[in-house]
């Protein structure tokens, strides 16, 4: 019986399935590079992410055709080129860690509106084009949008939908009620044009240029248009907001990926870089074969340290022994302690060291916490350090019996 499993196992494990394996691997990463490189000219734009080519709850495609309805022309920048223009230009990106630089450096001086993002998305798998909203973004990746030039601190609470208090030049219809959850900033760069009941900023003005953060996308997509009377705020939003007067609004697309510039991926399948990055797939080729047809069975290496935590932490001591370093283990093992203590007498997380180690002493008993811990920091020796180590020990013990 024995024979017949291992004989079974040989067989599948065979070199001519192993070699199967590497094939198909290889064919599907190919693939998954020439998807990569040339996806961005194929997609239509309906990848259901936050931009204004999408029909999904967070994308912007209902404020454009809004626009177009109402006589504003609004137009989908699809290149960097498009930056420079005088149109009011509005950025939405997907995540703080896209790099603005540029946009922002072609835009100095113009009207635009960067709309922060806020929810994390998937795919939803019955409807092309749609999506689940997983629940919000980290409040630090929208706080990272403008960094490090203009900080600004996320935040995010139930607004109960209570109307939001736009400054009295600004459209009054404008004070709709807040989206549920309601994302607002507060950042001393920003002058506040729509806050709040508790005057967090919902659309500020970067002072001293003509730059807008939107904090909340949800006045803005399709899921905060589809009531009228937010549908109106929105357009007056864009009027508002456009403070060069110009006849056209843009939308941009291109830090959201979708622009029709030419990528490093595509050009290495492209002449002339085509013959180099067949000269690497052909010397890969090589390489693997050498691999495959080597002269002997590979001989495995012994194993430096063994298995095992128990193994693990002997191997550990040891260096530390070896280093003679045991001596100032007291103050480490003295702030695990006080650690286990911040948890279980529900030591308040404000406090310092410091001060959590007067709040044991309160406990009680017959020894000071403070005063152990001072010995445990004193400790020079192997000796000393054991002492103070069994000292703390014994006043974890008696406190939590």
């Amino acid at each position: 019986m024995g024979l017949h499993r291992a004989g079974g196992a040989d067989r599948v494990f065979s070199p001519v399935t192993v070699a199967l394996l590497l094939i198909i691997g290889l064919i599907g990463f190919a693939g998954s590079l020439l998807l990569g490189a040339y996806a961005p000219d194929l997609n239509a734009g309906r990848n259901a992410g936050p931009h204004a080519l999408s029909n999904a709850a967070t994308g912007y495609a209902g404020i454009v055709e809004l626009a177009r309805a109402t006589g504003r022309h609004p137009r989908v920048l699809r290149s960097e080129a498009g930056w420079k223009t005088e149109d009011l230009v509005i950025a939405t990106p997907e995540h703080g860690a896209i790099a603005m630089g540029n946009f922002m450096a072609a835009r100095r001086g113009r009207a635009t509106l960067i709309v922060l993002p806020k929810w994390a998305t998937v795919a939803d798998d019955e409807t092309s084009g749609w999506v689940d909203i997983a629940g919000p973004l980290p409040a630090f990746d929208p706080a990272g949008v403008l960094a490090p030039a203009t900080v600004m601190k996320v935040t995010r609470r139930p607004s109960g939908a209570r109307a939001l208090r736009p400054v009295s030049w600004a459209p009054q219809s404008l004070a709709v009620a807040a989206p549920l959850p309601l994302q607002a900033v507060t950042s001393a760069a920003l002058i506040p044009l729509i806050t709040d009941d508790a005057g967090r900023i919902v659309l500020g003005q970067v002072r001293r240029t003509n730059t807008y953060i939107l904090s909340d996308p949800d006045l803005l997509d399709n899921h905060g248009v589809r009531r009228l009377d937010h549908a109106r705020a929105a357009l007056d939003l864009l009027d508002f907001v456009n403070a060069t007067g110009a006849r056209g609004i843009a939308f941009d697309v291109t830090l959201n990926g979708l622009g029709v510039g030419r990528s490093p991926l595509k050009l290495a399948f492209e002449p002339p870089f085509l013959a180099m990055t067949l000269a690497i797939v052909v010397a890969l080729a090589l390489v693997g074969w050498q691999a495959l047809v080597r002269f002997g069975a590979p001989r495995p290496p012994t194993r430096a340290i063994a298995f095992g935590k128990t193994a693990l932490i002997d191997n550990s001591a040891m260096i530390v022994r070896k280093a003679g370093r045991e001596g100032m283990l007291g103050g480490r093992y003295a702030a695990l302690i006080r650690e286990r203590a911040r948890a279980i007498f529900g030591v308040p997380v404000r406090m310092t060291d410091v001060d959590a180690d007067r709040y044991l002493d309160d406990l009680g008993g017959t020894t000071r916490f403070s005063a152990l811990v001072a010995n445990a920091g004193r400790a020079e020796h192997r000796t000393d350090m054991l002492a103070a180590a069994q000292a703390l020990h014994r006043w974890q013990q008696e406190k939590t019996q």
